[in-house]
Order: structure tokens, then C-alpha cells, then sequence
């Protein structure tokens, strides 16, 4: 049986929600993948970093403060307690802002120099320093896993990055935005944007400001990520051409059916030369026959075109916070198992 003891930095809905599958699935943890998982260090903004070397209780965290655990150390900030103590692996799903990505960005490089693996959730750092990370985790011969960063738990990047090793990659079109996609799905049957927007935030889907999803900065950042980890090519925001899907009117809507098409909010990522890449996220009209005309609701769709495969379509759920515990959760397994082979 191999030991995995795990730092959990950010102890929101997706943090808690893995501490809570960690729980309940331990006996199939060490059964199916040979891993006896211990959460030793947790941290959020409020309470800052505890720490107990011989592993804290998780049923006690999930029913109160992170503070009131026994016989824990604790520090101000998760960086002072992830610089004090030792673990086998950073799982950090904090939600860091799209400004610079700190204090994530600080975390994961924290941790990657001193040779432990790291599995995120957190879009932003990855977006705007997805390259660096990658290149510090080869560099010190650790993991370094983001799969909930695009389709949540929906295996995108695995596929894509280990899947498809030694295909080159050549293109990708998706749907990444399940909010944009639900509205654009109501509009298409009928409904004005105002009441589709409604819908979506009576269903948990959208926030009361949900600028994010309908402009488009969302899906921007799963573009950068995707071209940091597939493409090895980092982007800035103001290198992706982005359009969101607040000004379209019924009438647009309309001419899409009436041409035999959809209308979709489109992320598209193209090489172009040796160190370019073309990078967009705009509504386009999608024509039937196309693989993201059929894409509803909260489903997300990414295609891959890349040679010699060719064409690849990946198809999945997209939204919510147990879908992307469960993308940091299967990246998890997958330290834990290559561990357990090393």
C-alpha cells in the first residue's frame, strides 16, 4: 500500500467536496489503486493553513472550522504552512483571480521547487503561467495535473496531452462555457437572453453577476490554458479576440435556423508559425453538419484535429462543483498510482 499525504489548499465547495469523497471512498482507494490518501494540511483565506503530520480527521473538518481541529499547528497563510511542513502532493483549489492568479500561482510554484507534485483546479494561475509551471514541474521530474481547469471533470487535457503523446495537434474548436451554452440553447427554442439568463441563475449555473460567463473571460481562460498544456505556447488575455453573447438578438437567432445552423459561443486555437497561435472566443453560426451544432445545455464539446489522427471529439459535462472535484479527484488517483509503480 502506498501513502499519499496531500496538502488541501482552499476548503470551499470543491475543496470540501473532495475531503468528503476522500472519506467515503478510502477502503476503494487502497483496493482498486494501492493508495492510502491522508489529508495532513488544509488551508482557506479565513483560518489560515492547520497542520498535523499524523494526518487530520476529515469527518470533523467537514462538520466545522478547519481551526477547531486537535493537535493541529497552524499559520497565518497557506504559504507559511506549506513552506513549514511536508506532504506528497499539493491539491490547491482556491480560486485565485484573473489580476495575476496569486496567491495560487504562489503556492504551486512553492511547491513544484521543492519537487512535490501538484494537482489544481484553479484556472487563472494556469492560464497566465501555465508554461512556467509546466516547464518547472519537468524540470524537477514531479506532475504537475490541471484537468478540472477546462471541462471539469470531463478528461480533456489527459486525453489530449497523454492520450494523443506523439500526435501533433493542429487545431481546436469547443463549447467551454456550459452557462453561455444553456442560454444560447433557451434562446434557440424561443426565449429573449434576459429570461434565459434568469433561468440559468434560478439553476445554479450562472452568478448574480455573471459577466465571466456571458463575456466570455471564462472561456478566454480556458483558451489559455489549453495553449499552455497542449500547445506549449503561453497567451496573454489581450492575444485572444473575444466577443460574448450579450448582444445577440432574436433576429440573429432566427437567420441562424433559417441558413440551417445554430448559433454557439465558438473558443477556437490554431498554430500559426513557428511561436503564433490564432486564438478567438466569438458566437458564430455553427452549420448542422458541424460536430457543436448538436452540443445542448450544459454539455461542453472540444474538437481536436491533429495529425496523424485527425479529427477527435471530446463531449461531457461542464458545470459544477462536484464535476470539478471529481476532474481534481482523478488527477489525484493518477499521482497516487504512478507513485505507487515508482
Amino acid at each position: 500500500m502506498t501513502p499519499l499525504r496531500i496538502w488541501l489548499v482552499g476548503f470551499g465547495t470543491v475543496g470540501r467536496w473532495l475531503a468528503s469523497a476522500l472519506d467515503s471512498h478510502a477502503e476503494r482507494l487502497a483496493r482498486r489503486y494501492g493508495i492510502r490518501v491522508t489529508v495532513v494540511g488544509v488551508a482557506n483565506a479565513r483560518d489560515g493553513f492547520v497542520y498535523r503530520e499524523e494526518g487530520l480527521d476529515l469527518p470533523s473538518l467537514l462538520g466545522g472550522s478547519i481551526a477547531e481541529q486537535q493537535g493541529a499547528r497552524r499559520w497565518p497563510s497557506a504559504l507559511e504552512g506549506l513552506r513549514a511542513t511536508e506532504a506528497d502532493l499539493l491539491v490547491e483549489v482556491t480560486a485565485s483571480p484573473s489580476t495575476d492568479g496569486e496567491p495560487g500561482f504562489a503556492h504551486m510554484c512553492e511547491t513544484l521547487e521543492r519537487g512535490i507534485p501538484v494537482v489544481t483546479s484553479n484556472k487563472w494561475p494556469v492560464a497566465l503561467h501555465g508554461v512556467e509551471l509546466v516547464e518547472l514541474a519537468r524540470r524537477r521530474g514531479v506532475a504537475f495535473r490541471a484537468e478540472s481547469t477546462v471541462m471539469s471533470g470531463t478528461p480533456v487535457l489527459s486525453s489530449l496531452v497523454g492520450g494523443l503523446a506523439g500526435a501533433a495537434p493542429i487545431g481546436l474548436r469547443g463549447l467551454l462555457n456550459a452557462t453561455a451554452n444553456f442560454i444560447l440553447s433557451r434562446m434557440a427554442e424561443g426565449k429573449p437572453y434576459e429570461d434565459a439568463l434568469a433561468e440559468a441563475q434560478v439553476a445554479g449555473l450562472a452568478e448574480r453577476d455573471p459577466a465571466a460567463d456571458v463575456e466570455g473571460g471564462d472561456t478566454v481562460a480556458k483558451v489559455m490554458v489549453l495553449s499552455a498544456l497542449v500547445f506549449g505556447r503561453q497567451l496573454r488575455r489581450e492575444q485572444i479576440a473575444a466577443r460574448g453573447i450579450t448582444d445577440i438578438s432574436p433576429s440573429q437567432i432566427d437567420h441562424a435556423h433559417a441558413t440551417g445552423g445554430r448559433i454557439k459561443h465558438v473558443a477556437t486555437l490554431e498554430p500559426s508559425g513557428p511561436d503564433g497561435v490564432v486564438a478567438r472566443v466569438e458566437p458564430e453560426i455553427v452549420p448542422s453538419d458541424d460536430p457543436l451544432a448538436t452540443i445542448e445545455g450544459t454539455t461542453n464539446a472540444l474538437v481536436c484535429r491533429a495529425d496523424p489522427v485527425g479529427e477527435v471529439t471530446i463531449i461531457g459535462p461542464g458545470a459544477g462543483p462536484q464535476l470539478a472535484g471529481q476532474g481534481v479527484f482523478s488527477d489525484l488517483i493518477a499521482v497516487g498510482r504512478s507513485r505507487a509503480v515508482d
